[in-house]
């Protein structure tokens, strides 16, 4: 009996620190799947040294406010799009050599770490140039173009193109000349990461595009 009743004793104890065990393997990939916003930073402002990835700031400038208009400012951006932009240059779903070869040396952490330190950089916005197509531009963000189906851009992405958490991104202040050059690939099928843009843009006319990434650049 006392045999007996100490093999139980063990196997109550040993229960418990299995489940604890659990637990902790649990938190830990808990903690290591969280995204670290200084990591990010120490990412963005210096590379990876050691697996040839430059500093993103050297394109995007400080803090993610890029002064070209060729590279898009990433300041603000929502951090889960940034990281589903990165995965896609990684697995070539976005057709980019150049951030293709670097993301290819990212890992999954690295990409959620650089998310998340330029989500929580201040944006330097970009303006508006055209006061001519302004108006329209307008119309096209805020109620779209009903005879060709294109919906309203403010519908996704919020009367001040801040974009929503997770779902879509924030484009207000974005370069128009950048915001063009991506509507125009998506209309043209050379950008191919996301079926509903593609639809939109197949429908809008150049004109129409020029006009909405202007008014863009300057939705605050």
């Amino acid at each position: 009996m006392n045999r007996i009743a100490k093999l139980l004793g063990v196997m109550a104890l040993a229960v418990p620190l299995g489940a604890m065990t659990g637990l902790a393997s649990a938190a830990e990939q808990a903690q290591a799947a969280k995204a670290d916003p200084a990591k990010g930073e120490t990412l963005y402002t210096q590379g990876v040294p050691d697996r040839n990835v430059p500093a993103c700031f050297s394109c995007h400038g400080t803090a993610g406010n890029s002064t070209a208009a060729v590279n898009p400012k990433l300041a603000g951006q929502q951090p889960e799009y940034t990281h589903k932009q990165l995965a896609d240059f990684k697995a070539k779903t976005r057709d980019n050599p150049i951030m293709s070869l670097y993301a290819q040396a990212l890992s999954d952490q690295d990409m959620k770490d650089i998310g998340a330190y330029l989500g929580k950089q201040q944006l330097k916005p970009a303006t508006a140039k055209n006061k001519t197509t302004i108006e329209d531009g307008q119309k096209i963000y805020r109620a779209g173009i009903a005879a060709k189906g294109v919906p309203a851009c403010a519908a996704c992405h919020g009367p001040t193109g801040a974009g929503i958490p997770s779902q879509y991104p924030r484009i207000g202040g974005q370069y128009s000349e950048y915001t063009e050059a991506q509507l125009v690939a998506f209309r043209q099928g050379t950008r191919k990461n996301n079926s509903v843009m593609s639809t939109i843009a197949a429908r809008m006319s150049d004109a129409e595009i020029k006009a909405v990434a202007d008014y863009v650049a300057g939705v605050r």
